[in-house]
Order: structure tokens, then C-alpha cells, then sequence
């Protein structure tokens, strides 16, 4: 089997690259450079050079605050471009694992976590652009299994982790918003789920949309303090704030803790609490 991995330069991306080491498959890793995936002639040739069972697509425009300025950018990449390997793979008769968004929603109040067959209304041109691929999946006739996820973190490119760690270490104080709720996602335990659904050939029959986060619930005030005591900073002091004390283009959604007993039911996926991933990502973090 020949998986294409797109992205493949970014957090998820990346840690894919370490789970798939160990595979007898064949996976092929690109980034922009490689393909250019907005250009449905240049993933149909590489799908057909390759013989490309499987596609990962692990490329977005994921800045919430640059799709605002940026839509027609964004809908390109987010959504266009899906369609494309949705497309290609609907003529191959292949998969296409797509990563989605907890942004999908936000318009709604819930207080409850979501499920898959939730109506998801998104604030923002992200959100928007996001939801339009997985439309685009859908429409294309494919196998597919998207995978919404939320709060994505690793050793990796840029996030929240790396930010409150640069943060707490050369400030006395930081303001962090405690009235947005969900559940951090260590691109590490995404990427494993991934890998087990893909070579174990479970997706077979089984398409749909899955959530994926890890386990349990906090606000960003929450995840922050944990960042600060597992990393041993003791000398910033961490403050809860509104949201609102911070201006933004977007609404983000105020409640987007992602329901997962489907890819727990389906693929048997197991989910680790969002504190003991955090602990490992720390650890790892040393390493590099």
C-alpha cells in the first residue's frame, strides 16, 4: 500500500512521519514544495506516478486570524485543494483521511460535548473554509474518514505549548481567556490514531466523520497553568481573563469539547487524558 501524506512539514505532518517509520508500507511525504495540491492536474499525476492508495491530508491554512484578511487563500487550501484529493481518489478508488476542525462549530451554545451529527455553524472565514472541504469530501464520491480535531500541539512549528513556554519564561505575568472550553490534542496521539485506522485497513466500509482530541476537558487558562507546572516555571504567575480583553477577528467557539466515543466505537481507538500527553510532549520536548 502507498500512503501520500500532505503537509507533511507541519505538526501532524511530522509526527506521522515518526509513527510511519516502523510501517512495511510505502509513504510518501510531501509539503508545498513537492506538490501543489491546489492543482487538481498535479495530484492526479502524482496519485497515478505513485499508485497512491491512500491520502492523508494533513495541509490546511490554519491562521484563524490571516483567513479573515485572506478568504479567497484560505477556500483554496481549505477547500478547493480538498477537493482535489478527495477527487483523486475518488477516480483510484482510494482513501482520503482529511483533518478537520472543532471550528466548524461556534455559533451554537452547547454545553455538552459535540458529536459528529451535531449542526455545526462556524463564526469565521476558518470555520467556513473548513467546513466547505469537508463538503467537498462528501460530494466527491470517495472513501473518506475526516477527522475533526481541536487544540493541536506538539514538539513542532508553532502553538500554544511552544508560546506559553516562551511566554513564562521571560515575563512575571500573563493573561490567559478562561471562558473558552475544549480539550488539547498532542499531534503525537492524532498521528497514532491515524496510522492504526490506515494500516490495520479498518476504514474499509466505514466512512464518516470522527472527532479526536484527547481526553477530558480545561480551558485555555487551565492548559496554560498545567503548561507552567509540568514545565517546573513557578516563576511566572498565570491570570485568568475574558475573552473579550483580548480583541480578535474571530469568534471563537466558546464550548468545542469533541464527543469521541464513535472513533472509540468504530476503529477502537484509544484516547489519552490531555494532562498525561501534555507530560510525554514536555518530555519530548527535551529531547529535540
Amino acid at each position: 500500500m502507498t500512503v501520500l501524506v500532505t503537509g507533511a512539514n507541519g505538526q501532524l505532518g511530522s509526527e506521522i512521519r515518526i509513527v510511519a517509520a516502523c510501517s512495511s508500507d510505502r509513504y510518501i511525504f510531501t509539503d508545498v514544495e513537492e506538490l501543489d495540491i491546489c492543482s487538481a492536474t498535479a495530484v492526479d499525476a502524482m496519485v497515478e506516478s505513485e499508485g497512491v492508495d491512500v491520502i492523508i491530508n494533513c495541509a490546511a491554512f490554519t491562521n484563524v486570524e490571516a483567513a479573515e484578511d485572506n478568504p479567497g487563500i484560505a477556500e483554496k487550501l481549505n477547500a478547493e485543494a480538498v477537493g482535489n484529493l478527495a477527487g483523486a481518489m475518488a477516480r483510484r478508488g482510494g482513501l482520503l483521511v482529511h483533518i478537520s476542525t472543532d471550528y466548524v462549530f461556534g455559533k451554537e451554545v452547547y454545553n455538552t460535548p459535540c458529536r459528529e451529527d451535531m449542526k455545526g455553524t462556524p463564526t469565521g472565514v476558518y470555520g467556513l473554509t473548513k467546513l466547505h472541504g469537508e463538503q467537498a469530501v462528501l460530494a466527491s464520491g470517495c472513501k473518506y474518514v475526516i477527522i475533526r480535531t481541536a487544540w493541536l500541539y506538539s514538539e513542532f512549528g508553532r502553538n500554544f505549548v511552544k508560546t506559553i513556554l516562551s511566554l513564562i519564561e521571560s515575563r512575571p505575568s500573563i493573561n490567559v481567556v478562561f471562558d473558552q472550553v475544549g480539550t488539547p490534542t498532542y499531534a503525537l496521539d492524532l498521528a497514532k490514531a491515524i496510522f492504526s485506522i490506515v494500516e490495520g485497513r479498518l476504514w474499509e466500509g466505514r466512512s464518516g466523520i470522527y472527532n479526536y482530541s484527547n481526553e477530558g476537558v480545561c480551558s485555555w487558562y487551565d492548559f496554560a497553568c498545567a503548561i507552567a507546572r509540568l514545565s517546573g516555571h513557578d516563576q511566572c504567575s498565570v491570570k485568568p481573563c475574558h475573552s473579550g480583553e483580548f480583541p480578535s477577528k474571530v469568534i471563537r467557539p466558546a464550548y468545542s469539547v469533541l464527543d469521541k466515543t464513535k472513533i472509540k466505537e468504530t476503529f477502537g481507538v484509544a484516547v489519552p487524558y490531555w494532562m498525561d500527553s501534555l507530560r510525554i510532549c514536555l518530555d519530548n520536548m527535551k529531547l529535540i
